[in-house]
Parts: C-alpha cells; sequence; structure tokens
C-alpha cells in the first residue's frame, strides 16, 4: 500500500498556519498536512490518544514541524517527549519559529532537533525556506528504515 507522506504542523497561530499550508502547496508539497493547534493535540495525534485514539500509528509523519511557544505544553516539551519515547525518537523534527531567543536555539539542538528556522517575515523569503525544507526532508532526505512507507 502506498500512503500518503505526513506532514505534521504544530502550530497555534491561525495566520502562521495559514502561511505555511500556503507555502507549502505554491511549493507543490501535496503532502497530508495535518494540524496540532496545541502540545497537547501534536502529542495525542503521535500517540494515537484522545481525538486520534485508534489512528494507524503506522503511519508517523514524515516530518514534524514544530513551533516552540505552544499553549498547554509548549514546544521544547513536545520535542523532548518524542524523543523518549521508542515510538517517536527517530522522527524528523524542524522547529519552525519566530523565537529568536538563543536559548531556545540551543535547547532545540540539546533535545534532538534536526533543524531550527526562524519564521522569515516575507512572504516571499518564508515560501523559499519551505521549499527547501520540503525538497530536503520530503524528497532528499533518507528516512531510517522504520520510518520508510510503502
Amino acid at each position: 500500500m502506498n500512503r500518503q507522506k505526513i506532514i505534521l504542523l504544530v502550530e497555534d497561530n491561525p495566520d502562521d498556519e495559514l502561511l505555511a499550508i500556503r507555502a507549502l502547496r505554491k511549493n507543490n508539497i501535496e503532502n497530508e498536512i495535518v494540524v496540532a493547534r496545541d502540545g497537547v493535540e501534536a502529542l495525542d495525534f503521535l500517540f494515537g490518544r484522545g481525538e486520534y485514539s485508534g489512528r494507524d500509528l503506522s503511519n508517523m509523519p514524515q516530518i514534524i514541524l514544530l513551533d516552540l511557544k505552544l499553549p498547554k505544553i509548549d514546544g521544547l516539551e513536545v520535542l523532548r517527549t518524542i524523543r523518549n519515547d521508542e515510538r517517536t525518537r527517530l522522527l524528523p523534527v524542524a522547529v519552525l519559529t519566530s523565537s529568536k531567543e538563543e536559548n531556545d536555539l540551543v535547547n532545540s539542538y540539546s533535545l534532538g532537533a534536526n533543524s531550527y528556522i526562524r519564521k522569515p517575515v516575507d512572504f516571499d523569503q518564508f515560501c523559499e525556506s519551505v521549499r527547501q525544507l520540503g525538497l530536503y526532508w520530503l524528497v532528499l532526505n533518507e528516512p531510517p528504515p522504520g520510518l520508510k512507507k510503502p
């Protein structure tokens, strides 16, 4: 079975969510995009809890685009939880944030982020960042054997 590669977008700002989706679509990235609007919803999706109870956990995201400043559970705690669980430890996580705090950058990498991208303010720059992100993580990157899609 050839399943669609999922992008998990964890973003609480509706404007940034629309901007990210628009940038992905503008760059012909047609993957299924699952949006989680807080840290709890992101973890529920990944671990099949709450509204995602019964979800097929063998179909994990190809990439997680993770904002840091989230309600309920912040992005760093989401990242820590992802890396501490055997089922999600190897999932690629790209922090996509407007934070300019050096501490966020250092903590993200310390917790196992694969990439840290500051959201550009300009839409064209944002589209280019998303294009490169999609090209690398969805096309060029070779995932570990347990994460490969049939």
